[in-house]
């Protein structure tokens, strides 16, 4: 790339690694150990036995990075998009906040990041692609180890101090902060945990691994109340970053703010 033009970028926010990545990654096809890892003591029932269960993931792609401010803000200007709740109705919601277009769009709704994705002709990942994703190729608490920092994702870690005078929340910034601001995992995606929570497509039940995901039944199950969200944010510790937790939220935040969500697209290969 052109030096000047990096330049320019750079002084914009955007991060070296955004520039230089890919749009999406293609995740192969196989088998994984889906839910609790082995020798994790944080896991909830909800996240299977001890060591996983098999589940098999047909190829998709999936986006490297978090669907961003800018990014939105294109669906919005294109009529495909509604306007969510934003700077001015909260200050954790980056959507209309000066410095924060290369931040992770937060403070969706379900619907409104399924309307983006399929603007993008896309959708939602499936819990059981998104967490093949995220731990790319791994078997432990976390793609890279066991435990979880703030040099690994941004999260509140209970130590961490930034600008933000009394907070651990992001790493001491008390939000999000650019995409792309910690390495990638093995496969190259970036902020699969931490930064903000990502929705999937999927409804929530607390036996799903088993009993649907690991029979093939990877869009199941066909009705609920709460979607699942995956990978903790910038604002949980690090028991909710684990590659196997499974937060569940309802799909419509009416009077509440999502500030902790965002999300990523997936697509058939």
């Amino acid at each position: 790339m052109h030096q000047t033009l990096l330049a320019i970028l750079l002084s914009l926010g955007v991060t070296a690694s955004l520039i230089a990545a890919p749009t999406t990654i293609t995740v192969p096809a196989g088998a994984f150990a889906m839910g609790c890892s082995k020798g994790d003591p944080d896991c909830e029932k909800d996240e299977g036995p001890a060591g996983g269960v098999s589940v098999y993931v047909p190829v998709f792609r999936i986006d490297a990075y978090e669907v961003s401010v800018s990014d939105y803000d294109a669906c919005l200007d294109a009529g495909k998009c509604t306007r969510p709740k934003d700077h001015q109705r909260n200050p954790y919601c980056n959507f209309g906040a000066a410095d924060r277009a290369d931040h992770p769009v937060n403070c969706v709704d379900w619907n409104q990041a399924l309307a983006y994705c399929q603007w993008k002709d896309g959708r939602l990942p499936y819990e059981a692609e998104w967490e093949k994703a995220a731990r790319a190729g791994s078997t432990s608490r976390f793609p890279w180890g066991q435990s979880v920092s703030c040099q690994n994702a941004i999260l509140d870690d209970g130590k961490t101090t930034g600008s933000a005078k009394g907070e651990h929340d992001g790493c001491g910034e008390d939000h999000t902060w650019p995409r792309g601001s910690r390495p990638a995992n093995a496969l190259g995606l970036y902020d699969m945990h931490g930064n903000a929570g990502e929705w999937t497509m999927n409804w929530y039940a607390p036996d799903a691994i088993a009993v649907l995901y690991a029979t093939g039944k990877l869009n199941g199950p066909i009705e609920g109340k709460r979607k699942v969200v995956r990978g903790g944010s910038w604002d949980e510790n690090g028991t909710n970053l684990r590659s196997s937790f499974r937060n569940v939220k309802p799909p419509v935040s009416g009077e509440a703010v999502y500030g902790s969500i965002g999300f990523r697209c997936a697509y058939e290969p």
